[in-house]
């Protein structure tokens, strides 16, 4: 997914410190029973039960057996972990660590201890400098994984139906691909509309496809650029039309997404590969890979890429020097590399042995090679602060049928003017 979630803005004075207080930890103090030890809380943006959750709270119950003196407090994502987060950085009371979710650089450095010199430094993916690393070299999180995601897809659905994956770096092939699914009884494509970001990963995996790299960097220097939106909108609302999404959209949890994928009852899923090792924990034999995406608006294929889990220490906090040592030990290659195996993706330092289960030959097809162009996530690199909600809302509105093309645009062009006019 792109993490976290839900990201819907409070408002309120009274609403904001009671988030706040519903979201800080005991930092520094231990629970109850744990005497003198200290307690660092870490924000994981992760959604408890969830491999990923699992595999760093498996991470701090190890540390915590080599050191006695220190809790680990792993929590889990709640409803708007942005939104609690903006509020911890006003008030400046933040957690030991925290998940960045893409946005060390941009949007937390001031607040991060630089790690440029930490031992494991010179082990970043250079993949990663354009996107985390500032223009002294510094950067600020410790990637636990490298992002690279593309549409998930059944491997046994696609062979059933004579789809050849490879086959469907074209949008005109894309569409073909829909189309035959659809008729052969399965759903072609699902999205989640209870977890509703589901429809902001539709939005930011087709977007850097509706725009070519000049009409983008208009988008990022503030002026918008209505062509790309009307694109995308109106392939979504095509495909909405021929009944291409799954009818339960609505009403379905990312949970019901991964059931289906993993059953080979829908075939496609545009979101990250953390949701193909829930898929095989409902169908342990299901087979599961990952395509580039076409671009809406006939150029090459891509893929999606940047920050991917990655977690930074407070600068100020007060137990800094066991937040640094914490994410060195997680940094340490056998424990990235567990956890990056856990996670389905390629780990943020060079060198580290990861499993990547069924996705390997995905990676090895269309990643490895380094002949797949890559792209940034389209509303962190073009857009505002704050038009995830926007993308959230309106493409969610057109795939339910609920919202037009025109309306869809009006909308992503006024919030486009406001947030931008507040940065």
């Amino acid at each position: 997914m792109r993490s976290p979630g839900s990201m819907r803005i409070m408002v309120g004075f009274a609403g904001l410190t009671a988030a706040a207080v519903a979201l800080s930890g005991c930092s520094g103090s231990g629970d109850p029973g744990d005497g003198d030890k200290i307690t660092l809380e870490v924000q994981s943006a992760m959604g408890e039960g969830t491999p990923r959750y699992e595999a760093l709270s498996a991470l701090a119950k190890a540390y915590e057996k080599d050191n006695p003196d220190v809790k680990i407090d792993v929590v889990a994502l709640g409803s708007d972990y942005e939104g609690d987060m903006k509020v911890r950085m006003g008030s400046g009371d933040l957690p030991d660590i925290w998940a960045t979710h893409g946005w060390s650089l941009l949007r937390y450095s001031e607040f991060l201890e630089p790690l440029d010199d930490q031992p494991w430094a010179d082990q970043l993916n250079p993949v990663l400098d354009s996107t985390m690393k500032n223009d002294d070299g510094e950067f600020f999180a410790l990637p636990l994984t490298t992002d690279v995601a593309g549409i998930l897809y059944n491997k046994s659905v696609l062979e059933k139906a004579g789809i050849d994956p490879t086959s469907l770096g074209t949008i005109e092939a894309f569409d073909e691909a829909l189309g035959t699914l659809k008729g052969a009884g399965v759903v072609p494509m699902s999205s989640s509309g209870k977890d509703d970001w589901f429809a902001g990963n539709v939005a930011d995996w087709l977007g850097s496809g509706s725009y070519d790299e000049a009409q983008s960097e208009k988008l990022a220097d503030g002026e918008f650029v209505d062509s790309g939106f009307e694109e995308m909108f109106t392939k979504l609302d095509e495909w909405a039309k021929a009944g291409y999404f799954n009818p339960d959209c609505s009403s379905a949890t990312s949970d019901d997404i991964a059931a289906a994928l993993g059953q080979g009852t829908t075939a496609f899923v545009m979101i990250q590969n953390t949701l193909a090792l829930s898929a095989k924990e409902f169908v342990p034999d299901a087979q599961i890979g990952f395509i580039p995406v076409p671009a809406i608006n006939g150029d090459e294929e891509y893929l999606i890429g940047g920050e991917g889990v990655a977690l930074g220490a407070w600068r100020d906090g007060e137990n800094k020097e066991e937040a640094l040592d914490f994410l060195e030990f997680l940094a340490e290659p056998e424990n990235i590399g567990q956890f990056a195996s856990d996670d389905g993706n390629p780990a943020g330092l060079t060198d580290i042995d990861v499993d990547l289960g069924d996705l390997s030959d995905s990676y090895e097809q269309f990643f490895t090679p380094g002949e797949v162009r890559m792209v940034p996530y389209f509303d962190r690199a073009y857009l505002p602060n704050g038009m995830w909600n926007t993308l959230i809302s309106t493409t969610s509105g057109i795939i339910t049928g609920q919202t037009t093309v025109g309306s869809a645009v009006k909308q992503v062009e006024a919030e486009f003017g406001t947030l931008y006019g507040q940065q």
